[in-house]
């Protein structure tokens, strides 16, 4: 497993100019924040070894390399899932990839499903802290120890300094951003009005199929992790309306600009 990820570390080292510090993943629909990024090349994961390949509508499947507010970063045009077939091992392996080019900070988005009543369509959400009902994890089996300890501590997984900063970084902006906890689960059903007034009673505020997985790599490599959410439907369990895809796909391009400004902002003032 290392002398994979050491393999594809190295293949796209040989490709960059700079050795990039922040590490970026946009989810169903967000990818436009690539769109304010000066490239220095763009790859189709099929060109890069190892890569496992984004099957998802709305995801692009690119790795693209450059910079960003003047600062080198590495970000993936689209993710991978377990309900595509991957385990976590595979969904987390670019995150691992990042780990060894040196990546230190990485900045997570998704698209997800509004559980807290006091959210709208269209709002975005800090993720403050996580549930994970996937029903596994990607630091099962033997431990990176190159990584991560076997039993890394998980009570600060979404780092306080860097939500403070995505919090001011709004207010400059005059962005409406929330906060609140994210479940995931392993989908790709949507849930019943049932499941949703569990996940409600539990805790959650969002709700969505991935960062999950990656946040636990991320914390187990030692690098500090922020995520912004894009809450692209509202389940409300007491009059749940249906939704489909194409649906999230158009709510999160409508959110995806005001997202990728907010992104940019924060890389601006991110001291690496």
């Amino acid at each position: 497993m290392i002398e994979t990820i050491r393999q594809t570390a190295d293949f796209l080292a040989s490709k960059m100019v700079e050795s990039p510090k922040i590490g970026l993943i946009t989810g169903t629909g967000l990818g436009s924040v690539t769109e304010r990024m000066t490239i220095d090349f763009r790859l189709p994961y099929e060109k890069i070894p190892n890569f496992p390949q984004s099957t998802v509508e709305g995801h692009k499947g690119m790795l693209v390399a450059g910079k960003l507010a003047d600062k080198p970063i590495i970000a993936l045009e689209g993710r991978f899932h377990i309900y595509e077939g991957y385990s976590p091992k595979e969904i987390t392996f670019p995150m691992r990839v990042m780990a060894m080019l040196g990546v230190k900070n990485v900045l997570i988005s998704s698209a997800a499903g509004g559980l807290n009543p006091q959210f709208e369509t269209g709002d975005l959400m800090i993720v403050t802290d996580h549930i994970n009902l996937t029903g596994t994890n990607p630091l099962i089996g033997p431990n990176l120890d190159i990584f991560g300890p076997r039993f890394p501590d998980m009570t600060q997984v979404y780092n306080p300094d860097l939500i403070k900063l995505i919090r001011e970084k709004a207010l400059e902006s005059g962005v409406l951003i929330r906060q609140g906890v994210y479940v995931g689960l392993v989908g790709p059903s949507l849930e019943t009005p049932a499941e949703t007034r569990f996940l409600k009673m539990i805790g959650a505020d969002a709700v969505g199929m991935s960062t999950v997985s990656e946040a636990i790599a991320a914390v187990h490599c030692g690098m500090d992790i922020m995520a912004i959410v894009a809450i692209t439907n509202m389940n409300l369990p007491d009059c749940m309306e249906k939704t489909s895809i194409d649906d999230v796909i158009a709510t999160a391009k409508k959110t995806g600009s005001k997202l990728a400004c907010l992104w940019e902002g924060i890389v601006e003032d991110l001291k690496v």
